[in-house]
Formats: C-alpha cells, sequence, structure tokens
C-alpha cells in the first residue's frame, strides 16, 4: 500500500501545473450561475404569470359564453323579450363574474324568427399592461307555437 504523499510525490510538475491552469479557468467562470439566474427567474416568473393569464382569459370566456347562453334561453321563449335576455344574462353575470371577468356590458336583440345575446367585457389582468378582451355571443330561433294542421 502506497502513502498519500508517496502518491503526491509521484506526479509529474507539468500535471500540478495543467490542475492550475484549468483551476484558473474555472475561476474565470465565478458568478456565471449568478448572471444567469438573475436573467432566468424573471423570465420563469413572467412565463407563469403568462399562464394564470390565459387560464384567467380562458375561465372570464366560459363565463362570457355561460351568461350569453342564459340570456339566449329567456330571449326566445315564446313569451319573452329582449329586456328580459339581457336582465337574465346580467344577472348571471352579477353572480359569476366577480373575478374574472370585468366592465362587462350585456346587449341583447329579439326579431320576429331569431333572438340574439352579446357578452363582452376584459379579462382580469395579471400581466402588468395587457388587457385581454373576452367576447360571446349566442344566436337561436325564436320559440313560436304552431298549431297541428293535420289534425292528428
Amino acid at each position: 500500500m502506497t502513502s498519500m504523499s508517496h502518491r503526491h510525490s509521484t506526479r509529474s510538475p507539468a500535471t500540478r501545473g495543467g490542475w492550475r491552469r484549468v483551476r484558473r479557468a474555472l475561476d474565470g467562470d465565478r458568478g456565471s450561475v449568478s448572471a444567469e439566474l438573475v436573467i432566468a427567474t424573471p423570465l420563469l416568473l413572467l412565463m407563469l404569470l403568462a399562464i394564470v393569464q390565459f387560464a384567467l382569459w380562458s375561465h372570464a370566456t366560459h363565463i362570457a359564453q355561460a351568461a350569453a347562453s342564459q340570456g339566449l334561453a329567456v330571449a326566445r321563449s315564446q313569451n319573452g323579450s329582449a329586456a328580459a335576455g339581457t336582465s337574465s344574462a346580467q344577472q348571471l353575470l352579477d353572480q359569476l363574474a366577480g373575478g374574472p371577468l370585468t366592465g362587462s356590458a350585456v346587449t341583447s336583440d329579439r326579431g320576429a324568427a331569431s333572438a340574439s345575446v352579446n357578452v363582452s367585457g376584459t379579462a382580469t389582468s395579471v400581466v402588468p399592461f395587457l388587457t385581454l378582451p373576452v367576447h360571446a355571443e349566442a344566436v337561436g330561433p325564436v320559440e313560436r307555437f304552431v298549431p297541428d294542421l293535420a289534425g292528428g
């Protein structure tokens, strides 16, 4: 068995100098990990905020679509009206859209053959200076009584 001092003494001076050169080269990279973290961390956080922003926009779009569908169901009924459709959609928005959908506006129209309800607004912003519009529309035929003339 050889001792530790014997192993170190068998190394050539060139090998010891080589390790010094490697060590000096590595010393030149000191702080590079910190610089990379300074750049990567904000980008990672921005990407995370973008994912949350997309989820909020998607949720706000679903709420707007649900309100438009609810308003259409009321507006297209046999005794319904555009005002009743607007009121029903707005009532649902008041219940559901406390957070993800802001500045919502509801418009509805009812003709002799069809009815439509439009809901628009803005998704709540998580990413600074980013406003995503939300729009949903529901259109359908007006329900009406058609007598059975076949008599059967």
